[in-house]
């Protein structure tokens, strides 16, 4: 068992401000564990709903009946099976004084969005949670992390043989049973054939017009094939970044395979040895470490962006907050230097520090307003706002 304190504290604190709380995550990402682990500890009375159990289905057959009297943690997994529960949330929220807290677990779906924004608004606070990260593993194991990505039972597996075989099943069982029930009718041949073509694309510029083009349809429906899998949370979608310049710049995401063990899988990428060899490698740890820098910061997805114009300067990520811009280049490389992007990064956009993740032991100052630094490094030199 990996311990994940900082989730387990940001869980507490959450529920002590907010009467209902949304955990949201891909699948297979530990959402209902982490609740579990925190009801242990939580110190009063809880009541547990899976909505995927039979018995408990039938229990909220008529759930103010079931719901309204209960104290303490309410808990219910899976909510987006049951979205009738949502009205009946909103008036048990509303009470004064209101002698429960819930907290609804489920896959982000347009459905599970749409009924809690209708119903919910104002009442309730969506936490995303991914796969394990750098602070819960340990940087020693940062290799294992990348490559087998941060699903629990991948990262967990005994042999890489057996965390392979864990990520082709997740694939599958995702696209023939988990899409149909997000709402997402599109079969799961057409989807996996996008899903892996996609991967080709990972930490480039969306260019709709190239990927229909290959995958032999319109605009229009590869846009919504990519927001069907952005909303399933596994692929993000980072947006670029305007500033009021006079140089044209970049206004299409780039897109990113949420999991760096997934987007191995989909390449079929068995071994680490296959990743080393594959033209992928770079994008694959440019991406990889941008979730890691993301999830330390404590950066939400409205703070994170990227920056390029079409004279060729480019950041990779970018971290607004307030006045605060924290630019970060990723390169995989153990001699970074300074370069003429990073200069007009850093004047065009006004940064308050521009950070170059690298693949070397040290973090060092390369010019003014601007550092390297280690991943080895990346936890104890990156301060989290």
């Amino acid at each position: 068992m990996i311990e994940r304190k900082k989730e387990l504290e940001m869980l507490a604190g959450l529920l002590e401000r907010h009467r209902v709380v949304g955990i949201i995550g891909a699948r297979q990402v530990g959402k209902s564990t982490l609740v579990n682990e925190y009801l242990k500890t939580a110190g009063q009375p809880f009541h547990v709903f899976d909505l995927e159990n039979p018995d408990d289905l039938a229990r909220l057959a008529e759930p103010m009946l079931a719901l309204k009297n209960l104290s303490g943690i309410v808990v219910i997994d899976e909510v987006q099976r049951h979205p009738d529960l949502f009205p009946v949330l909103r008036v048990l929220a509303d009470r004064t004084p209101s002698p429960a807290r819930f907290v609804i677990i489920g896959s982000a779906s347009p459905e599970l969005l749409r009924q809690s924004s209708e119903t919910l608004a104002g009442r309730i606070y969506y936490h995303e949670l991914g796969g394990f990260s750098l602070e819960e593993v340990g940087i020693e194991n940062a290799d294992r992390l990348w490559f087998r990505g941060g699903l629990p039972r991948s990262f967990l597996a005994r042999s890489q043989k057996e965390s392979f075989e864990n990520r082709t099943g997740y694939i599958r069982t995702f696209l023939e049973k988990d899409l149909p029930q997000l709402g997402i009718g599109v079969g799961a041949a057409t989807m996996r054939r996008f899903w892996t073509m996609l991967a080709h694309y990972h930490g480039q510029t969306w260019n709709s017009s190239d990927l229909a083009r290959s995958f032999g349809v319109a605009d229009t429906t590869v846009r919504n094939y990519l927001d069907q899998l952005t909303s399933a949370l596994v692929v993000r979608q980072l947006l670029p970044w305007h500033e009021n310049i006079s140089k044209r710049q970049v206004k299409s995401p780039k897109v990113y395979i949420s999991d760096s063990g997934i987007f191995h899988a989909l390449l079929n990428l068995p071994e680490p040895a296959d990743l080393e060899a594959h033209p992928k490698c770079g994008a694959s740890w440019e991406g990889f470490i941008m979730d890691q820098v993301i999830r330390h910061m404590g950066a939400r997805p409205e703070e994170c962006y990227f920056w390029a114009t079409h004279a060729g300067a480019e950041l990779d990520l970018l971290i607004v907050r307030g006045r605060k811009r924290h630019g970060f280049e990723i390169k995989r490389t153990s001699a970074p230097r300074v370069t003429p992007s990073m200069r007009h990064a850093l004047n065009d956009l006004k940064l308050t520090q521009l950070d170059v993740i690298h693949a070397g032991d040290h973090t060092f100052p390369l010019a003014e307003g601007i550092r390297a630094v280690s991943m080895a490094g990346l936890l104890r030199d990156l301060t989290p706002w």
